[in-house]
């Protein structure tokens, strides 16, 4: 009987799971697309590349509808999409202020919405994808401030008003033209994006204004209709037009490129495939930028042929495509329906050897074995079941107590190398009788304090543990005691710029408690919160006289507790799963036990950050009568701040040096540290400094010439920025010594495998941290040596500075395809090494210490002197061919590398 119970459940499941396979199969993705206007060759090319990506997922269905220019309208339609219930509704917008509301309601309704091409008011939209329209109109006046050095007049036709396309293209190109001498903008036409609406106005600001040498239409149609309009006045060659979209076909950008009407369109890609997939990944809810920004340039007579040539043939690919997903999806249809053929008959012949299987089984099994096979296996059931409980309480036991004292250890080393650098400082000061012990005595005095309050935590832990804790409690005024200590913490709140708040309304209540113990409370409480908090946070102690109790709380707007560790907070040895900081684990824990002894609780809750909760019975009824005194043996006095007694750094340390120091980034968290190395390293180097999370943007922004970093940071571990740094061609170069705690194999192997040059363990003698900086420093010098020594001869299979080698040989490689182009420039090569300007300026400053313009001059005189050495040719034709503009400058710029004219080196 039991047998076929399970059997029918058997097939009961085999049949759920066909089904719920079929359900999960057809559920469909449901797009709404609202085009703002179809009647165009740039919205219809987006439609289609959105449909064409939307056949190509099996269970995407696409619905687009247009606008029709008409704001209203596209409103109603969003709406129609809300009212659908469509699973992601895609927006490009007529006008961005109109539709923003709406859209506002879809997000509200949990729809995603991708904005495309253009943007709404205030970023209202789960995502925006579209070209930057404001790099566009730079790209445009770039291109013009290229084509002359005359004074030039520049005529700009907008695309229609209230469109961020519009409004963001022209504030890039008059950005760039304030910025260029001779450039003006002498007239500004205003648009709805066809041409019939400008060629009045254009027709009659030509008319008004003479020799107009440029002209700027926002989209290839208006660009069209000025050059028609050029035409009737015959203006056609002296006017040159530049458009926007660059799209193929007949009267397209590129083709009206090709044929001479334009001089150039800059290539606004549609994105519609881009938009369709990330459609897709906002309904599936993966992770994704908010703006997604698609690649523009510019297209002249030199490269449009070749860009609608490409056109054609992805055309040609995804008419292919789809006739091969025809087929895919034919195929699939056939396969599916004998993949489910061949499953039922699976199902069948599982389900007759299950019957025969049942067969043999009912006539051979005895009741008596099965019932005592039963019970064995229950009792081995439970067996396994207590060991494997047994095994993990071993091991988190065991795990905890490694993290407490590794924790421990790098709370104790950190002091330390503090105490011992500045002992030696004091020494080496002592020694040569220019004594200026600055911070360093309260420093040595902190750091001791500091120790000894860790040590007190473990003997307070050890009592608790052994329960042998003796409390002596005696009246208290609580908001006196509290507002006390307290105040001792606001100098750290006003360091880091926290609203550091009190309330009490017990002015006048006493409480029964013991001084000594909840001084220790309050300041593992507040300690912790000033910690975890950032900048501009908010810290608040509130205490509240509600009837027979006391209730203070303790919250923060700082980084919390995950609500799975809430359980485990109060546990010794505990560290959250968000905390990046090494401590002890055992503050809570004491403070719980405290709080227990005086017969009250401690809770935790997370909003917003993190509230304690400590609830004190006033009176004194609870208590034994041994522990109660009414004598005050213990006066409310300061409590010592140790770590938290933090300064500011020293300014003075920091100011404007002299570019001819080395320039060091310091990554430390403990500011006394922070300072120390500070103090010590400014005064031969130039010294940046960070305490963690802003530590990457500041290397990049100055490109030290050394990082020095410690391993225990708020965010990204040391080896974490190394690493980053060291991937970062812009960085890659830059040496970094490595500071930690950790003193095990397996760290020093991280440490080498994130790229780290070096790696020293605290405590450490800062003259042996001096040396290594200087060694450092030295080799990075040799390097540099060895490249600006060998500018022509450096090969990428050399192992010496294995990223440097490959970005030198990259930079000479293009230089030398570009020899003969006189005008090719430092923005040409950039933009060919897929970095910026200044990127490529500073990376080969640092490794060669010349500047690019310098590297391709020096690059082209050596070409030319090999020529002068080896070839037949003029001096004219390698003046040329090396990409002098002239002969004469040729012989200048050659006897001032050289010393001799070319035509006397040749002789």
């Amino acid at each position: 009987m039991l047998f076929q119970v399970r059997f029918y459940y058997f097939l009961l499941v085999i049949v759920t799971f066909f089904s719920c396979k079929n359900v999960n199969q057809d559920k469909k993705i449901t797009i709404g697309f609202s085009q703002c206007v179809s009647n165009d060759l740039w919205r219809q090319e987006m439609n289609k590349s959105m449909q064409i990506q939307a056949d190509l997922f099996e269970n995407v269905h696409l619905e687009i509808v247009d606008a029709n220019s008409n704001s209203e309208l596209q409103s109603k339609q969003i709406q129609q999409f809300i009212d659908k219930k469509v699973d992601v509704i895609i927006v490009s917008p007529w006008q961005s202020t109109p539709v923003t509301p709406v859209i506002q309601k879809a997000i509200d309704n949990g729809i995603p919405v991708l904005v495309v091409d253009r943007k709404t008011d205030k970023q209202t939209y789960t995502a925006y994808l579209g070209a930057d329209n404001y790099q566009v109109g730079i790209n445009a006046a770039n291109f013009i401030a290229s084509k002359t050095n005359k004074p030039t007049k520049i005529i700009e036709i907008r695309g229609l008003e209230g469109s961020s396309p519009a409004y963001e293209r022209s504030i890039g190109f008059k950005d760039v033209i304030k910025a260029t001498p001779n450039l003006e903008i002498v007239k500004i036409i205003d648009s709805d994006w066809e041409a019939s609406s400008i060629k009045e106005s254009f027709r009659k600001a030509l008319n008004e204004i003479k020799d107009v040498d440029f002209v700027f239409a926002h989209n290839d149609r208006l660009a069209y209709g000025a050059w028609e309009v050029a035409q009737d006045l015959g203006l056609e060659k002296q006017l040159k037009i530049i458009g926007v979209d660059g799209l193929p076909g007949p009267n397209g950008g590129l083709d009206l490129v090709k044929k001479g009407v334009l001089i150039a369109t800059i290539l606004y890609p549609t994105g519609g495939d881009e938009a369709l997939r990330l459609a897709v990944d906002l309904v599936a809810k993966k992770t994704h930028p908010i703006n997604n920004i698609l690649e523009s340039t510019v297209v002249d007579f030199r490269n449009a042929a070749i860009l609608e040539s490409q056109f054609i043939r992805i055309n040609q690919k995804i008419n292919d495509i789809n006739n091969l997903q025809t087929n895919i999806n034919q195929l699939q249809k056939t396969y599916n329906s004998q993949n489910n053929l061949v499953k039922i008959l699976l199902v069948f012949l599982v389900l007759i050897i299950a019957l025969a299987v049942y067969s043999i089984y009912s006539i051979l099994v005895i009741k008596n074995k099965n019932r005592l096979l039963r019970i064995n296996n229950e009792k081995i059931i439970i067996q396994r079941n207590k060991i494997q409980q047994i095994a993990k309480e071993i091991r988190e036991v065991n795990e905890a107590r490694t993290n407490f004292f590794t924790g421990l250890s790098h709370e104790f080393k950190t002091p330390l190398t503090l105490i011992m650098s500045t002992a030696e400082t004091l020494y080496e000061e002592n020694i040569n009788r220019k004594l200026n012990l600055g911070d360093h005595i309260p420093n040595i005095y902190k750091n001791s304090n500091r120790l000894l309050r860790l040590i007190n935590q473990l003997l307070d832990f050890r009592k608790i543990e052994d329960k042998k804790f003796n409390i002596n409690v005696v009246p208290t005024n609580i908001n006196e005691f509290s507002k006390q200590i307290f105040n001792d913490f606001s100098s750290e709140a006003v360091r880091k710029n926290i609203n550091y708040i009190f309330n009490s309304n017990c002015t006048e209540t006493e409480v029964y408690i013991d001084r000594s113990l909840l001084d220790k409370v309050y300041f593992n409480l507040l300690s912790n919160a000033l910690k975890f908090t950032p900048r501009k946070g908010e810290i608040k102690l509130d205490i509240n006289c509600e009837g027979d109790s006391v209730v203070i709380k303790v919250s923060d707007s700082g980084i919390g507790i995950p609500s799975t560790d809430l359980d485990k907070v109060f546990k010794p040895f505990f560290q959250g799963s968000n905390n990046y900081q090494y401590s002890s684990g055992i503050g809570l824990n004491l403070s719980k036990q405290f709080i227990e002894l005086h017969g009250g609780t401690i809770e935790i809750d997370i909003n917003n950050g993190t509230v304690f909760t400590i609830t004190l019975l006033k009176g004194k009824e609870h208590f034994p009568k041994e522990v109660i005194s009414e004598i005050d043996t213990f006066p409310i006095k300061k409590v010592q701040i140790d770590y938290l007694e933090l300064q500011t750094v020293n300014q003075n340390y920091i100011e404007e040096i002299t570019t001819e120091k080395y320039s060091i980034l310091v990554v430390e968290d403990n500011i006394d540290l922070n300072n120390f190395l500070i103090d010590r390293l400014s005064r031969r180097y130039k010294v940046y400094t960070s305490y963690g999370p802003d530590a990457i943007d500041l290397a990049l922004e100055h490109v030290p010439d050394l990082v020095l970093s410690d391993v225990s940071l708020p965010g990204k571990s040391g080896f974490e920025i190394c690493e980053i740094l060291k991937k970062d061609l812009r960085t890659s170069h830059i040496p970094t010594i490595i500071l930690t705690a950790l003193g095990d194999q397996d760290s020093y192997i991280k440490g080498l495998d994130s790229g780290a040059d070096m790696f020293i363990s605290k405590p450490f003698s800062i003259k042996v941290l001096e040396h290594s900086i200087e060694t450092l420093l030295y080799n990075r010098e040799r390097l540099r040596y060895f490249y600006s020594n060998k500018l022509n001869n450096v090969e990428a299979n050399n192992k010496f500075g294995e990223i440097e080698q490959v970005f030198i040989v990259e930079i000479k490689k293009n230089i030398d395809k570009n020899l003969d182009n006189s005008n090719f420039s430092v923005e040409d090569l950039a933009e060919k090494m897929n970095i910026s300007r200044v990127q490529l300026y500073r990376k080969v400053k640092a490794i060669l210490g010349i500047s690019i313009s310098e590297y391709i001059q020096d690059f082209r005189l050596e070409k030319s002197k090999e020529l002068l050495e080896t070839s037949k040719l003029s001096i004219s034709e390698i003046a040329y061919s090396t990409g002098f503009s002239s002969p004469n400058y040729f012989s200048t710029s050659f006897k001032n590398k050289f010393g001799k004219t070319p035509k006397e080196f040749r002789k």
